[in-house]
């Protein structure tokens, strides 16, 4: 029996490790589109995995990412494929390259090029499809359908038609050029300066914006800063007449003190007539809640002495005499 039980585990452990797969039922295949001005995001739930999901920021392109709330990733590298269906003959699988693959919730994030395939392959039929070795030598491999994407993709299509010109990383480091030489702002440096805007009344967050006043070396030093003053002044005056208040705006002049390039020609000293933008979010102090004083305690009042009753006389008789 000891040598059945042997020569049973010897076969099992020649056995190729199996693969692990994650893929949710045909009939169960659902797509969600969710977002908002920020953000959009087109995610297909995984049975015992987590999602798999489209995300597209305003100002980018839309990239492909895992979110494993049901399954924990090794650390490594994976195979992105999309796989062509079963019922599409003569289509081979395409290899999109390898992606990197982390610990935590979103283990797994693509490039724009690879969704932008991904994407190109479900419409076609393909299935997303990414492989991870496992340290035991197996492999997982985690899988989407195409079932109802055409319809989703074309609703995820009408939320990022809504989504904001840029994203807060790419807004709030703004720069407006004054090439012209003058105070006055063109045509250019106002289109710069609505994308900001219209990022500041979508977020409501971010409540600072520092100014910082530029110029070339063409003038003396005093004219240079006074030219660099006023350019800030007009960006100032820009954004306060669109409801930026006064009290949000820090202002800042330095003359050709911090060229961007050296002053070296007409094109250089374009460039560094400018006045930089710096958007913060600053938490807002809270007002101080003054403790709650208890109650004072007012003494009981003090009571009078009952008075003594008056001996009462009984009735018909004559009330006792005095002397």
């Amino acid at each position: 029996m000891r040598q059945r039980y042997l020569a049973l585990l010897s076969v099992f452990a020649s056995l190729p490790a199996m693969a692990l797969t994650f893929q949710t039922r045909l009939e169960n295949i659902e797509w969600k589109v969710e977002g908002d001005q920020f953000e959009c995001r087109l995610s297909q739930p995984i049975t015992d995995f987590g999602a798999g999901e489209f995300v597209r920021r305003a100002g980018e392109q839309a990239t492909f990412r895992l979110k494993a709330t049901g399954y924990s990733l090794a650390s490594g590298s994976a195979t992105l494929i999309a796989a062509a269906a079963p019922w599409q003959p003569g289509r081979s699988d395409l290899n999109l390259g390898a992606v990197k693959v982390g610990n935590g919730e979103i283990p797994f994030n693509t490039n724009q090029a690879q969704a932008g395939r991904l994407i190109a392959g479900l419409m076609e039929g393909r299935s997303p499809v990414i492989r991870h070795a496992l340290r035991d030598g197996g492999a997982m491999e985690v899988r989407l359908l195409p079932v109802k994407f055409s319809k989703a993709f074309g609703d995820f299509q009408q939320c990022t038609a809504k989504l904001l010109p840029m994203n807060f990383e790419q807004v709030r480091q703004a720069e407006i050029g004054f090439p012209g030489g003058g105070i006055e702002l063109d045509a250019q440096a106002k289109r710069r300066l609505d994308t900001v805007l219209a990022y500041m009344k979508a977020d409501p967050t971010v409540n600072r914006v520092e100014l910082d006043g530029h110029s070339d070396n063409s003038g003396n030093r005093l004219t240079n800063r006074d030219l660099s003053r006023r350019r800030a002044l007009a960006v100032m005056d820009y954004l306060k007449a669109q409801g930026v208040p006064e009290e949000q705006i820090t202002l800042r002049f330095h003359g050709e003190q911090y060229p961007l390039v050296p002053n070296t020609n007409n094109a250089n000293r374009a460039r560094n007539r400018r006045v930089n933008i710096h958007l913060d979010r600053v938490p807002e102090p809270q007002p101080a809640v003054a403790p709650i004083a208890a109650p004072a305690v007012s003494p009981a009042p003090a009571q009078a002495p009952s008075p003594v009753p008056a001996p009462s006389t009984a009735s018909g008789a004559a009330p006792a005499k005095t002397s």
